[in-house]
């Protein structure tokens, strides 16, 4: 039987299994025995939730599409105070708005084992805030950061965050990528462990509140915890060593699978440092890989963290070893194997051959709107009525496409719920007209506290809400006005306009903008209010819509 047949057979029957680098987080998770999942949908994490949300109840898992990342913390916190083993994921945004959480947990640490998933985009391939590399936040809370390299370690990895959790009472995060996520493979599958979900919080002041004096000394526990882990780290066989020769390479994650791929195609047996911990970094094994070295080159995505902590490692140990990393690879956008191969030539002297498909440039185009979405009918009504010189303003959801041709109507673009709060501080600094668009899941999220600051101190911005019926960009997940837990069960539907109303709107219309007579007569009579106004564009999502029909 040939190799590939036999492969074929032993993912048949159930021993691997093809899956997505996000497929295999819940798979891990479930072999963890998760009880308690919260997220929020963000790409390239967003798989994840969706899949909790269909298959929970069959483990016996809770699951929830939280309001925002924050919140999600927030919940899981509470769920592993009660004893609760937890899932929490986001992408890389909403770890800044989940950090006034995760500081406090990391310091109160966890009583039920908590994973936190970050999933990083470098090249921005679904983000448009900015190239943000979450590895900073291990200096910023002194949390564990595991990185996987492909969806078998993505599984591996969430059930090694869990252990390392449950040991050392701390969340531990799970760092990915676009690369990672979305990646296929066939990936072990062990058994599941349905959840028994009895939680209890037994109250423990001292272990839960964090009020000075005790929180400096929960600092000092955390630093110690660190370094215990730290000790695990250089035990643990998820990082590797290989190879033989002056010029080393050390890299984690999906940067791993390049520096693999090239020195296979080059015919090279290099030492090769795979670490699977960011932080805390295990130092001695680090150490005793530089010593024999002349050079070593360090291969990471983004930021050089790792090649500045080797650069401290090898005063120490070998100071006369020349560290290379971003002086022969960018800082900017992800690798691939010909930026990783041409930097190994560089070093080793050696010819990598570049594929002569890699300068080919491809036509650009700029993403569309679906033929039918209700999107059309606002910006082109925004268009038509909004007098020259006015603002608009832009947030998160499909509707960042109006800066694009043929709508060119976004003037400021920054993150999650900002629209309204940028406007408001435009409005009061001068006297222009603006609009500014906010979608339904968006306003959630962290909308309403920017509108209440906008009623409260006075500004008269127009706001309109893009209410979709769901969270349409990051793949059709539930929101708080749907009226749909994210495990399907019938709930509250939440109105926009009610919530509009009790922060103190006086101003708001509900519109269907395939009217686009009324549609375009409130924008008009709105724009000339001396208080704050809200125009509710309520139109299912046509994607969503034919979902449904399609269901039935």
């Amino acid at each position: 039987m040939t190799k590939i047949k036999k492969q074929k057979e032993r993912i048949s029957n159930g021993v691997k299994k093809i899956l997505l680098g996000n497929e295999a987080i819940v798979q891990g998770a479930l072999e963890a025995g998760v009880d308690f999942v919260s997220a929020y949908p963000g790409t390239p994490s967003s798989e994840v939730g969706i899949i909790f949300g269909k298959i929970a109840k069959k483990h016996g898992v809770y699951f929830e599409f939280s309001t925002n990342e924050k919140v999600a913390l927030e919940a899981a916190v509470g769920a592993s105070f009660s004893g609760l083993k937890c899932l929490v994921v986001m992408k890389n945004f909403g770890l800044n708005v989940a950090s006034d959480a995760l500081l406090p947990f990391v310091y109160t640490g966890t009583k039920g084992p908590t994973v936190i998933i970050v999933a990083d985009d470098p090249s921005c391939w679904s983000s448009g805030q900015s190239e943000e590399n979450s590895r900073a936040f291990a200096y910023l809370a002194h949390i564990p950061i595991l990185e996987p390299s492909d969806a078998q370690e993505a599984k591996d990895f969430v059930k090694l965050g869990f252990k390392i959790s449950e040991k050392f009472n701390i969340p531990v995060i799970v760092r990915t990528t676009t690369r990672i996520a979305h990646q296929k493979m066939p990936v072990e599958i062990g058994k599941t462990k349905k959840s028994n979900f009895a939680g209890k919080f037994v109250k423990d002041v001292k272990r839960f509140v964090t009020m000075p004096p005790r929180v400096l000394e929960m600092k000092e526990e955390l630093l110690e915890k660190i370094e215990k882990i730290r000790d695990f780290a250089e035990k643990d066989k998820a990082s590797r060593i290989g190879g033989k020769g002056k010029l080393g390479i050390i890299t984690s994650g999906i940067s791993y699978l390049y520096v693999m791929e090239v020195l296979k195609e080059m015919k090279m047996d290099l030492p090769v440092l795979k670490l699977a911990f960011f932080y805390p970094l295990p130092e001695k094994r680090i150490k005793n890989f530089i010593k024999g070295l002349k050079k070593v080159l360090i291969v990471e995505e983004l930021e050089p963290f790792l090649e500045k902590e080797v650069n401290a490692l090898t005063k120490e140990v070998n100071p006369g070893l020349q560290v290379l990393g971003k002086d022969v690879l960018p800082e900017v956008r992800e690798l691939n194997t010909e930026k990783v191969g041409a930097a190994i030539a560089k070093l080793s002297g050696k010819k990598y051959r570049v594929s002569k498909h890699s300068s080919l440039e491809v036509p650009k185009r700029f993403p569309r709107l679906c033929p039918d979405c209700s999107y059309w009918f606002i910006f082109s009504s925004i268009k038509k009525v909004a007098p020259k010189g006015t603002i608009f303003g832009g947030d998160i959801g499909c509707y960042m496409l109006a800066g694009f041709p043929p709508h060119n109507i976004q003037d400021y673009l920054s993150c999650m719920g900002s629209s309204i709060g940028i406007a408001h501080g435009i409005k009061k600094s001068s006297g222009q007209k603006l609009i500014t668009l906010i979608g339904d899941s968006t306003f959630f999220h962290s909308g309403i506290p920017a509108l209440i600051n906008t009623v409260f101190n006075k500004s008269n911005p127009l706001i309109i809400v893009m209410d979709n019926r769901i969270t349409a960009m990051t793949g059709h997940q539930t929101n708080p006005g749907v009226g749909e837990t994210g495990m399907g069960e019938i709930t509250e539907e939440i109105k926009i306009d009610e919530v509009a109303k009790a922060c103190g709107v006086k101003n708001i219309k509900v519109i269907d903008p395939i009217n686009i007579k009324e549609f375009q007569s409130a924008i008009k009579g709105f724009l000339n209010k001396k208080e704050v106004s809200v125009i509710v564009a309520r139109r299912m999502c046509s994607y969503w819509a034919k979902r449904l029909k399609r269901r039935k």
